[in-house]
């Protein structure tokens, strides 16, 4: 049985949508992958009963609130009702020990959700100088580089030291959730990946592999090759259920 992959979606002006490379990559690699709503929230449990694993997209910007901060000049445009549905699923999955893979955005709401924060705006909350997260090429070009943090499940499935990595975000995550370990950081300090340590597979990634994987870029076919690994084993252990 091929896993089923819940994609989380966009949500502007009453219509859902997801980059199709989130799409190709989760059916590459052997999932089946089944786009989400973002207003349903009633429906998590069913959701979450359904899915075997949940990637959790890019996008816009989260409400800082969530996380008990006001809004920074330099935040975005922000859509509650995807923020409520991401929270509430992700911690029903965590629940339910499910794989979930977070890229960009979706690392961002996963660490909110487990009990972390972020930062609204990079450039206007770090003092330090900061690398060009927000690069100015195609997406399918990586721009900096990510040191792997040994002993990591990430650096496990990856098998390198040092990754190049393309970059399109402003926020990041700032405190990673207790039960969680960095596994990725910029050589500026910026956090680019971390995962639980009491789950079998919950990885945030800040970059977007999906657009990486288009390319044949190595890395980013291990990710998407771990997760759906992770979720065919999840859909087994549950089918003896």
């Amino acid at each position: 049985m091929k896993p089923i992959i819940g994609v989380s979606s966009n949500l502007t002006e009453l219509v859902l949508s997801v980059p199709t490379d989130n799409i190709h990559a989760v059916t590459r690699f052997g999932g089946v992958p089944i786009v989400l709503p973002n207003m349903e929230t009633e429906l998590i449990d069913s959701i979450a009963n359904l899915i075997d694993g949940l990637l959790l997209t890019g996008g816009g910007d989260i409400d800082p609130t969530l996380f008990g901060e006001e809004p920074h000049r330099s935040l975005g445009s922000i859509v509650p009702e995807r923020d409520e549905f991401e929270v509430e699923l992700i911690k029903k999955m965590l629940e339910q020990n499910k794989p979930i893979l977070g890229l960009c955005r979706g690392a961002q709401i996963m660490s909110i959700a487990a009990g972390g924060d972020m930062y609204q705006d990079i450039y206007g909350q770090i003092e330090t100088t900061l690398l060009q997260h927000d690069q100015k090429a195609p997406r399918t070009h990586a721009s900096h580089f990510v040191q792997l943090v040994e002993g990591t499940v990430l650096k496990h499935i990856i098998g390198k030291d040092r990754i190049k990595v393309n970059s399109f975000h402003h926020q990041a995550v700032r405190k990673i959730p207790q039960g969680y370990q960095i596994s990725g950081i910029a050589s500026d300090g910026i956090i680019e990946a971390f995962e639980s340590q009491h789950h079998s597979f919950v990885i945030g990634i800040q970059w977007h592999p999906e657009c990486l994987v288009t390319t044949g870029d190595d890395s980013s076919e291990a990710i998407f090759k771990g997760f759906i690994e992770a979720c065919k084993n999840s859909s087994k252990r549950l089918s003896f259920q």
